[in-house]
């Protein structure tokens, strides 16, 4: 049996410095970026998805996720330097699954390996970097937008009292406090008769994957996460919202219930003060990068660094690739 094409990954917690380290590594290996980060996919949305500032220049890409002219004109978006793709791809008006996402990483990752990188898998969504690393299956009904209508008029209870009747299993894995993932485990649901997390089923691996996780101390992460809230507004967050808003982007679309932007939102709506929406920002900012770790520490794969540390993780690298 042949081996398996073998690719990096920088995984943590958001404002660990991921992509810093990223980056560094990509110059040394040469290699290419492939994001895994729910947020970061949208475009319209750079500040509060920490977004890596880069621009669209000519370049090599998939035929099938050219962007620009009707797919004719070639681009890529580039950080400093170095191509990121899955970054910057998406109009917030617009549903991307789980599965789109699987489709298109694997589309890049092969992509990047045919032309003799090394990708560099880069991000903090869990489910994003599972679907990679163990070739997860999922579920590829498309939403349904009358049924999520319907969904998304009612509150959260109501939706996980229907989840907990419907697909118990589901109800207890997923973010129940994430009207988003409750409202597509109902639809899978309903449209298969089978529990969401029941399909979730691992095929053969497709590559061979060196996970790389960044940690660093609870209380300077957190004040890492306060000061990364706070430069947010200074940037200009709110504007950006607003913009958002004025372009007619619903609150109810899920690129809009994202931490940032929701509690920004809370302010826009005369819901609570501007002071009230920032700290409960820097909160809920906090819990999710708690929340990202428990998921990643369940991992016993992932080889831990410690910030900063980069040379740790060009030995890792290094050692991976002989």
């Amino acid at each position: 049996m042949s081996e398996l094409p073998k690719i990096i990954v920088i995984l943590g917690p958001t404002a660990s410095g991921k992509t810093d380290l990223s980056i560094a590594l990509a110059k040394k290996f040469n290699g290419e970026i492939v994001s895994a980060d729910s947020r970061q996919v949208y475009k319209k949305m750079e500040i509060g998805t920490a977004k890596p500032r880069g621009m669209w220049k000519p370049a090599f890409a998939p035929s099938k996720f050219r962007r620009g002219n009707g797919g004719k004109e070639k681009e890529i978006y580039m950080v400093d330097g170095m191509p990121h793709h899955m970054t910057d791809i998406v109009d917030p008006g617009k549903i991307f699954t789980l599965a789109d996402y699987k489709e298109q990483a694997v589309a890049h990752i092969k992509d990047i390996i045919k032309r003799g990188k090394l990708p560099i898998i880069v991000g903090g969504t869990g489910l994003y970097i599972w679907a990679i690393v163990d070739n997860l299956d999922i579920p590829k009904m498309s939403p349904k937008k009358k049924m999520r209508e319907s969904f998304e008029n009612k509150n959260i209870t109501e939706l996980v009292s229907m989840l907990k009747q419907v697909d118990p299993k589901s109800a207890a894995r997923i973010d129940l406090k994430n009207p988003r993932r409750i409202i597509r485990a109902l639809e899978v649901y309903i449209n298969t008769g089978k529990s969401f997390f029941s399909q979730r089923t691992k095929s053969s691996p497709l590559f061979d994957a060196l996970q790389i996780g960044i940690k660093l101390p609870r209380e300077e992460l957190y004040n890492r996460v306060n000061q990364r809230c706070e430069a947010q507004i200074t940037a200009g967050l709110i504007a950006e919202v607003e913009s958002l808003v004025k372009q007619k982007y619903s609150w109810e679309l899920p690129s809009m219930s994202g931490i940032g932007y929701r509690q920004i939102s809370y302010y826009l709506r005369q819901e609570m003060s501007l002071g009230q929406a920032i700290e409960l920002f820097k909160r809920d900012t906090r819990r999710y990068a708690k929340k990202q770790m428990t998921w990643f520490k369940r991992d016993k794969r992932i080889k831990w660094v410690e910030k900063g540390d980069s040379r740790k993780a060009e030995e890792l690298v290094s050692e991976f690739l002989l």
